[in-house]
């Protein structure tokens, strides 16, 4: 049998989302039907919605989310009706070159799911899932690979931001860039994941931890978040950082805006032998430049992630730990709560540089 839910549908890019009504498919072989309780709007939501990333349309975005699981197909053991669950909007195939190399984040297939319909509109038109789960909905189909069980009682507007925010964030920190107790960082952008990127400094017990940002307001969420210092973006940054570390810059920055400008400025905000990690999903046609005489004199690492290099079955628990424990504070990150309705809202906040995370609550 079918099913009939309210799902916020992007028609074309560069035009909000609307409600419209999807119909999912009865779960297949090796997939589960997912009731939505709740989901993070990620800055790459927006990239899909205003055409800086591809997406087949009509699609159902939304990717960081949690649910309960509501029916199995053929063949599913690894969640059973009734489980609170993570979605991974990445799920990896086990059998590639990276998977037997112990990088699920690059396996090739993770994204696959994006590309195929997976429901369709009451007309029949087809209807895809933006980056994967499409969970800007009251219930959604995906790959029952690619959903980690969590603790019932886990306050699903929290497990929502593990699927992404949290997982890549404080990922790029510990799995990316190994940061160790007593090193020094800075984070450039203060969204969901660069916030997360902060406790993962945090975590990790760096000493002098550096928040960046364009918006002064962002500096108690920094702060919050584990931010020894804060500065607002500027020209001077790098002399700022550096004034800040002994005269040398920071052992490590983290760009988690996506933008060749704020990629240089990180560079030039890190020590001689440093690491620059981007976290941030930026445009193809944005183009970096760096000379070939300071590549070899700085002898700086600079360096992309993919979900922060993270294996979500290991992963997710050990972040739902921290959370239960206290030395990882998702609800830092919620500034805004809405409903399916505010989706394009919270584009525009985010897209102003206003606030942390918005959450959609479902249930």
């Amino acid at each position: 049998m079918t099913t009939m839910v309210e799902a916020a549908v992007l028609t074309a890019q560069g035009r909000p989302v609307e409600l419209r009504e999807v119909v999912l498919p009865t779960p297949g072989p090796g997939q589960a039907r997912v009731r939505v309780t709740a989901t993070g709007v990620c800055h790459s939501d927006l990239s899909l919605a205003n055409g800086a990333l591809r997406q087949p349309l009509p699609a159902v975005l939304g990717h960081e989310g949690a649910g309960v699981v509501a029916e199995i197909g053929e063949g599913v053991a690894d969640v059973a009706v009734g489980d609170h669950v993570v979605f991974n909007w990445a799920p990896a195939c086990g059998a590639c070159w990276h998977c037997a190399h112990a990088e699920p984040w690059l396996c090739p297939s993770g994204s696959a799911a994006a590309a195929q319909p997976y429901a369709a509109l009451p007309d029949g038109t087809p209807v895809y899932p933006g980056i994967g789960p499409a969970v800007f909905a009251q219930q959604t189909v995906v790959p029952a690979a690619g959903l980690i069980a969590i603790p019932a009682g886990f306050p699903p507007e929290q497990a929502a931001l593990l699927g992404c925010a949290a997982l890549t964030g404080v990922g790029a920190v510990l799995n990316s860039a190994g940061v160790q107790a007593g090193e020094s960082v800075v984070v450039i952008g203060l969204g969901g994941v660069g916030l997360c990127a902060l406790q993962g400094a945090r975590l990790a017990g760096a000493q002098t931890i550096v928040a960046v940002d364009l918006s002064p307001a962002k500096e108690e969420l920094a702060r919050r978040s584990g931010a020894t210092h804060f500065l607002t973006a500027s020209d001077a940054l790098p002399k700022q950082v550096r004034e800040l570390t002994g005269g040398r810059g920071a052992d490590h920055a983290f760009e988690a805006v996506g933008r060749a400008a704020t990629i240089r400025q990180a560079w030039d905000a890190t020590r001689r032998g440093g690491r620059v990690t981007v976290v941030g999903a930026g445009r193809k046609d944005d183009l970096l430049s760096l000379s070939a005489l300071e590549i070899l004199y700085f002898g700086r690492t600079l360096a992309g992630t993919v979900y922060g290099d993270s294996d979500p079955r290991r992963d997710v628990p050990r972040l739902v730990e921290h959370a239960q424990r206290g030395t990882l504070d998702l609800a830092a990150l919620i500034t805004d709560e809405v409903g399916l309705a505010g989706v394009p809202e919270a584009f525009e906040r985010m897209a102003r540089g206003d606030g942390g995370r918005t959450v959609v609550r479902l249930a």
